[in-house]
């Protein structure tokens, strides 16, 4: 069981350095960074967090799959993975359709996309010529010159039941969105099928103390939007820091293998020492 915390997209960019600096020296095992229409690019913030840290996982959750050519991707993740052995989790995914429409990006078919781009990203990963005419993505025989020695693991950041089994044929991992709860996990492990090494990573919202409806209230309601359900029925790691604790406990015991919490609010590293201590 993995413990992730997401370094949130409000944050200024600038923030990342020190936050990442001062949860290196946490128990935390991962460091989780976002890539989302005008925020700020995830393999940048990636690279950044890794070089200045010397033991956390990074993962990048996730790259749009629409906005990245899967040649452009796998030279990316690869020289992150050849300099940082081992410590480099990718995430891909559909995109937030609204949003590749803005940039012209949209695409006949978002789950042909996201298949044979994590498919072509891994061949080339594992050092592989690719050839590949499929129905979104293009490539005739390329390679990388300098492939990782080590390939980090490609998952796929998705929510609904077809692109869940399509994680489950092709990713090594699957990413849900903050939200989902425990009664979920069981069902969504069901639809992504695939081996026990395929690593379920929950992202929740995390809250301790005072104020807790106060701080997460728009992301909440955001969140529900993008899920369809009620702004009740987001389940998040919110209260005392022992309640909080509970409800990450409660998605490992339901099947994720690593929950990553999104603190919110000011000084978001002072949600994760509380969590962190009540764990």
């Amino acid at each position: 069981m993995r413990l992730g915390v997401i370094f949130d997209r409000d944050l200024p960019p600038e923030q990342l350095i020190p936050f990442a600096g001062e949860l290196d020296g946490t128990a935390a095992d991962d460091l989780w960074v976002v890539e989302d229409l005008g925020w700020t690019g995830g393999v940048s913030a990636a690279a950044t967090a890794l070089a200045v840290t010397s033991r956390l996982r990074v993962g990048i959750g996730i790259t749009p799959a629409p906005l990245r050519n899967p040649m452009l991707l796998a030279m990316e993740l690869a020289n992150l993975a050849r300099m940082h052995p081992g410590r480099l989790a990718a995430g891909i995914g559909h995109g937030v359709p609204g949003w590749m429409a803005q940039v012209g990006a949209a695409v006949p078919s978002p789950l042909s996309l996201l298949e044979e781009t994590i498919t072509s990203v891994r061949a080339l990963l594992r050092g592989e010529t690719v050839t590949l005419h499929g129905r979104s993505v293009r490539l005739d025989g390329v390679s990388l010159v300098h492939p990782p020695a080590e390939p980090p693991p490609v998952l796929a950041g998705v929510k609904g039941p077809r692109s869940l089994a399509l994680s489950g044929r092709v990713a090594q991992g699957t990413i849900v969105p903050e939200g989902i709860g425990p009664a979920q996990l069981p069902g969504i492990r069901a639809q992504i099928g695939g081996g026990a090494d395929h690593e379920l990573v929950v992202f929740t919202y995390l809250h301790t103390g005072a104020g807790a409806a106060e701080a997460v209230e728009e992301a909440v309601a955001g969140q529900a939007e993008f899920l369809g359900v009620s702004p009740a029925d987001v389940v998040m790691a919110t209260g005392t820091p022992e309640e909080a604790a509970a409800q990450v406990k409660s998605l490992w015991a339901a099947g994720a293998d690593t929950v990553a919490v999104r603190p919110l609010g000011s000084g978001p590293l002072r949600h994760v020492h509380a969590l962190l201590s009540a764990l």
